[in-house]
């Protein structure tokens, strides 16, 4: 797995589904144009601002609400190389490894990183970098399974035989 590395945008706790992909859009099951209206009701210019790679840094409970798997391919799609929160709700949590989103809990990291902040995430042994704070966390990293997931893109692409 390739390590993260980007400009973090940073946002509070119980950043719920609703907020990340308001519900009026969830007609679509295009991906690109659910990423054009990601974050757009807490983040007016989320979808300006952010570049691939960008890292996500957030409190507790990010992703609590319903169980829309649209939240984090709209994430994803939007170019966010990897989610850092204090707590994710249960459901985001599954469906983000399912579509292939890196997320760490780290509350440490999620509390003292800056929006702005320049960041790295080496995948393989759960370390944050801080680099324009320079300074570093310690995260869990993923289990080998976990990492095969997120490798192959998500879940069912994992499950295809080469």
């Amino acid at each position: 797995m390739e390590n993260a590395k980007g400009t973090v945008l940073k946002y509070k706790d119980n950043v719920d589904t609703d907020v990340i992909i308001p519900a009026r859009y969830l007609n679509t099951p295009n991906a690109k144009e659910l990423a054009s209206h990601c974050m757009e009701d807490i983040d007016t210019s989320f979808v300006q601002k952010v570049q691939s790679g960008d890292i996500m840094v957030a409190g507790y409970n990010f992703g609590c609400g319903s169980s829309r798997e649209h939240a984090p391919l709209a994430i994803k799609t939007c170019g966010i190389s990897v989610v850092i929160a204090k707590s994710f709700a249960r459901i985001f949590y599954r469906n983000a490894i399912n579509i292939g989103l890196p997320i760490l809990e780290c509350e440490e990291a999620a509390d003292q990183i800056q929006a702005g902040d320049e960041v790295t995430v080496d995948f393989n042994t759960g370390v944050i970098k801080d680099l324009t704070q320079n300074r570093e966390w310690q995260a869990q990293p993923f289990p080998p399974f976990i990492q095969n997931i997120i490798d192959k893109g998500g879940l069912m692409a994992s499950l295809k035989e080469k």
